[in-house]
């Protein structure tokens, strides 16, 4: 999986508050131009939502 798909980020969450998805991590000006102009762009700041991880270091 390329470290592009926001909507599988730890860091993608729900605003109640605007009712939407939105990224947690304040990009500066530089990082979200790349981010808008790039369709090839690796975000340093991905993580996994992956809620198991700590259970499989358990095992």
């Amino acid at each position: 999986m390329a470290r592009t798909d926001c909507e599988m980020c730890g860091n993608y969450v729900y605003d109640e508050e605007y009712e939407c998805y939105e990224c947690q991590v304040n990009l500066d000006e530089d990082e979200m131009a790349r981010f808008l102009s790039d369709t090839f762009y690796e975000c340093p700041y991905y993580q996994t939502n992956d809620e198991y991880k700590t259970v499989r270091k358990q095992i």
